[in-house]
């Protein structure tokens, strides 16, 4: 507390005046002083990170509802042997899917009212020790408003004495006899799954790959807290959504490839019909052999097969001619080397690179004017005009790219660790490495902030200006340039990939911070950089996979840097051999889990099959960690000590009560 001598300045004061308006006097300060202390004695909430989900809305939904394992490890906790393994498996389920649960139990129990009063009351034992540390305020703010007077008395039932254990009965029995048990068991599941992750982190590429993007946007707009850090799939979607023609071409490409077009069409409601209709045309006797779709679930029908892949190779030579027109107008961004259209050698059937020729195995271009490569044809032009303006004005396309613009960032500090997808530019030495940036040198968390900054005026900013275009074409290379610290590598070899079969042109040489990240003290470099204590920090990285077939761990430089890309698109996991990692950290520290392939929600719900997890890792704490460790602990410490200001002021006479 403050000694009687303390003089306030007039900013003080002012800002004191405006505290006493809501804390108007001595007694209703003191009390927020004792509430907020004690919130600083709570233990910290849970927080859930997963990276790369890449369309893989089932196993990131049940991911979700299991909470890595966390829901599952409370019921362990709780119930021990006094449960069979298998009804702990089925207890599991009808929290991670109560509706479904309950029509498949409706069928098979014979003594259902016996069943609901059991079952009701184990839930109820899961909410108490779930919602434990938490305020009843922030648990109240929780509870479904049907049953939320319901659910706070049956939470803070007092199990010693005998008249408040009737009464708990009492509302229990009710809840059946009224055949409201179904509504309240759906109620307090889904309250558990809420009250067992407190912060969900998701370490970039929600897009891309996997047929479900779209809905994964709508979980994760919805959910109560989350923050997301941008990779560079998801910027490649930004970027379409705002306009910027190169990586509509790229977003439309990769669908295409991976057989998605279902996400484009009817989740975001995009015609392509002009795409279609152009690449029949033009590719009427085109097999299309490198563009085949990589469909994953073998229900394509030939047609279909084959229209895909002739659109596949439309919008990918389209996508090269309007990348072209970027690299022109941006010679800063040093990427003639990807101007390769006028490169190839018509008459030979070969394209020199490098100064090195190689044959093409695709010398079919319609559409390519040798003497003028890189111009779209006229009826190019009319396509891409009208996909344009359909993903410009794509209602559900805006609303999810502005969720990715108010929840996320480049990378976020979060409890003493550092999230970011892709890496930070760095030389072979392990020093950060100076980008020249829009005229100005940059380096370490410096960049990534004048990169965001462009990222969000280039959406943001709705006048057709140079500058809206200017960073409309950072965007996109934030996608593939050499600097991007989303990207990370020398060059994206797109075209050779496609026409060249010579392997040794495919090669994407990473940034080095891909390997010095392996060095606890390149780690520390960036941590320090960034504002954050080297020895008590943790990087947390996405964007590429860890090969763990391959015995490559995802724990990195002694513990400091954790990569959690295992896998969940399953375009990945013959190269991962797992289908993902997820981190929690609680109380008690960091656990990094892995996980095998999910099989379906429909198996999930009839068999009562979990992913199998395992944990990889853990870093526990001596002493368990509490709100006061942490960054809302720092806020709520700051608050107490302005309190404490206002609660002197008000003693001596300083400030009046109200």
């Amino acid at each position: 507390m403050y000694c009687s001598t303390k003089k306030f300045s007039k900013e003080e004061l002012k800002y004191l005046n405006l505290l006493a308006k809501k804390y108007t006097n001595i007694n209703s300060a003191s009390s927020e002083i004792i509430n907020l202390k004690a919130i600083l004695n709570l233990p910290k909430g849970t927080e859930h990170f997963v990276s790369d989900i890449h369309g893989e809305a089932e196993s990131f939904s049940h991911v979700l509802r299991n909470a890595s394992g966390v829901i599952k490890n409370h019921i362990s906790a709780i119930f021990g042997t006094s449960l069979r393994e298998s009804e702990k498996k089925s207890l599991a389920t009808l929290i991670y899917y109560p509706e479904q649960k309950l029509e498949q139990i409706a069928d098979t129990e014979e003594d259902l009212n016996d069943w609901y009063k059991i079952t009701l009351h184990r839930l109820v034992l899961i909410c108490k020790v779930v919602s434990s540390k938490y305020t009843r305020s922030k648990v109240r703010k929780a509870l479904p408003k049907e049953f939320a007077y319901i659910i706070e008395e049956l939470l803070h039932e007092d199990s010693v004495s005998s008249d408040k254990h009737m009464y708990y009965n009492e509302i229990i029995d009710t809840i059946i006899d009224l055949y409201q048990a179904d509504r309240f068991i759906i109620a307090l599941a889904h309250l558990i799954q809420r009250l067992a992750i407190d912060q969900l982190h998701i370490i970039g590429d929600i897009y891309d790959r996997g047929p479900n993007a779209a809905k994964i946007m709508d979980i994760i707009a919805d959910y109560h807290s989350v923050d997301i850090q941008w990779g560079n799939h998801d910027i490649s979607w930004m970027g379409a959504a705002a306009g910027c023609q190169a990586l509509i071409c790229n977003v439309l490409r990769i669908q295409a490839r991976y057989a998605n077009l279902d996400t484009i069409e009817e989740d975001y409601g995009i015609n392509l019909i002009p795409l279609a209709t152009f690449a029949m045309e033009k590719y009427a006797d085109d097999p299309c052999t490198h563009f085949a779709p990589k469909s994953t679930d073998d229900v394509l029908s030939d047609k279909d097969f084959h229209l895909i892949a002739k659109m596949h190779k439309a919008i990918s030579i389209m996508q090269f001619k309007m990348e072209a027109q970027i690299i022109k107008r941006h010679p800063e961004f040093k990427m003639e080397n990807r101007l390769l259209l006028d490169k190839i050698d018509f008459e030979k059937g070969t394209i020199t690179i490098e100064g090195k020729s190689y044959e093409m195995n695709d010398m079919n271009f319609p559409t390519v004017d040798p003497k003028n490569p890189y111009a779209l044809t006229e009826e190019e032009q009319e396509v891409m005009d009208k996909i344009k303006s359909s993903f410009v004005n794509s209602e559900k396309l805006q609303e999810h790219v502005r969720v990715l613009y108010s929840k996320g960032s480049m990378y976020t500090i979060f409890n003493s660790n550092l999230l970011f997808h892709g890496g930070i530019p760095m030389n072979e030495d392990g020093t950060l490495k100076t980008v020249t940036f829009r005229g100005e040198k940059y380096s370490g968390k410096a960049y990534l902030d004048a990169v965001e900054m462009a990222a969000r005026e280039g959406y943001f900013n709705k006048a057709h200006t140079q500058g809206k275009r200017e960073c409309m074409d950072i965007i996109w290379y934030l996608w593939c340039g050499e600097d991007s610290p989303l990207f990370g590598k020398k060059k994206m070899t797109t075209f050779e990939r496609y026409f060249i079969d010579d392997k040794t042109t495919h090669k994407e040489v990473s940034n080095p911070y891909y390997t010095l990240r392996n060095e606890e003290s390149v780690c520390k470099t960036v941590l320090a950089d960034f504002g954050l204590d080297p020895e008590n920090s943790h990087i947390i990285n996405g964007h590429v996979p860890v090969k763990v077939s391959k015995g490559e761990s995802p724990i990195k430089a002694n513990g400091r840097l954790f990569v959690i890309d295992g896998g969940f698109a399953k375009a990945y996991q013959k190269v991962t051999g797992i289908a993902g990692y997820t981190l929690i950290y609680n109380s008690h520290g960091l656990v990094l889990v892995s996980h095998e392939p999910f099989e379906s929600t429909e198996v999930a719900i009839a068999e009562e099959k979990d992913i199998l997890s395992s944990t990889v890792a853990l870093q526990y704490s001596q002493d368990r960690i509490r709100v006061r460790d942490t960054d809302i602990g720092k806020g709520i410490q700051e608050n107490i000590r302005e309190l404490e200001k206002l609660l002197y002021a008000y003693q001596n006479g300083i400030i009046k009560e109200q």
